[in-house]
């Protein structure tokens, strides 16, 4: 009997522990107007907590509310439900009107990073003007990733994390394939035999043919004024 009584006590400490944990985790996320690193969250939790388990509890707990808590790559954050979104009318929400350039710009960075500048002409057929590129830079959806191991050691281009957030969407793997674009009737059904949607990186990590940008990348680029410090 003694036993029984002390495995319930036991049961009990451990929900209340679980449950003091989802309440820092969903109060750190709540808080934050970005999304929150899981390693971020991880450091402040009690010890021996798994902050997936935590997350993925929370998740559920949130899934059918008028907010949801989305993954957004190795972030977390509070989101308004799809399905509600239509009667949120602020002018910080209202989505940005892009130009058929910039939209084509965006997407060829989406699928096929790393991408650097004279690629992306080379699929587009049409050179690509720089501010085209500083719109996608300023809406903070493309980085400067690298540069590639080539003569001329050209830029390459990624996306962002703020890319992911404002597309709704978990990982770049989870961009539409092709027979979804159809399915939107974004590709015309005309589309060539041997027309093929890439499949993006999946990792952030640099590539074989990639070196990491340095301070003094970043100043040739304009980012940074000469010995470091920001203009």
């Amino acid at each position: 009997m003694l036993e029984e009584v002390e495995g319930h006590a036991d049961d009990a400490a451990h929900l209340l522990f679980a449950r003091e944990a989802e309440r820092i985790a969903e109060a750190l996320v709540f808080a934050s107007a970005q999304p929150v690193p899981e390693p971020f969250i991880a450091e402040r939790l009690p010890r021996g907590v798994d902050v997936r388990v935590v997350m993925q509890n929370l998740r559920e707990q949130y899934a059918q509310r008028g907010v949801n808590l989305v993954q957004v790559d190795d972030c977390w954050a509070f989101r308004t439900a799809s399905d509600l979104s239509f009667f949120i009318r602020t002018d910080e929400s209202a989505v940005r009107k892009l130009s058929r350039a910039a939209l084509e710009v965006l997407a060829i960075i989406a699928y096929h990073q790393p991408v650097t500048r004279a690629e992306i002409e080379d699929i587009r057929g049409v050179q690509t003007s720089r501010g085209t590129l500083d719109v996608l830079m300023e809406a903070g959806w493309v980085r400067f990733r690298g540069r590639r191991r080539t003569p001329g050691r050209p830029v390459t281009l990624g996306t962002t994390k703020d890319f992911l957030d404002h597309f709704g969407l978990e990982e770049i793997r989870d961009l539409p394939g092709l027979e979804e674009l159809k399915g939107a009737g974004l590709l015309s059904g005309r589309i060539p035999a041997n027309f093929n949607v890439p499949s993006p990186l999946m990792s952030d990590e640099l590539t074989e043919d990639e070196d990491p940008i340095t301070q003094l990348d970043l100043e040739e680029l304009g980012l940074l004024a000469p010995g470091g410090a920001e203009e």
